[in-house]
């Protein structure tokens, strides 16, 4: 039976044999995968792969969610739906929500 600790799936299993043939399973903890835009998908920079909670994010508006690009586009939609060129029906449905949260403010 394994330890208490590793029966959680926070370690992953390696089966390997042992020099004297027995096979045995191996844990070791996952490595984070890197943080990616929830618009696009591209890999966000400036933000380390170490550590849930203690993960340092971009001090900027949508920091650790969206890059950059699609922060600006966010920007640009929203200052266009606050000035009445567009409506919010017209924008991607995945945009809104961002757009949303940008008008709130």
């Amino acid at each position: 039976m394994p330890k208490p600790m590793h029966r959680s799936r926070s370690f992953k299993r390696y089966n390997r044999v042992t020099s004297k043939g027995r096979n045995v399973i191996h844990y070791r903890r996952k490595i984070a995968s890197m943080p990616h835009c929830a618009i696009c998908g591209a890999e966000l920079n400036g933000i380390s792969r170490v550590g849930g909670k203690t993960r340092m994010t971009n001090n900027r508006l949508f920091g650790g969610v969206l890059c950059s690009g699609c922060t600006a586009n966010i920007i640009n939609l929203g200052s266009r739906v606050e000035q009445g060129e567009m409506k919010l029906d017209e924008i991607n449905a995945r945009e809104r929500a961002y757009v949303l949260q940008l008008v709130a403010h």
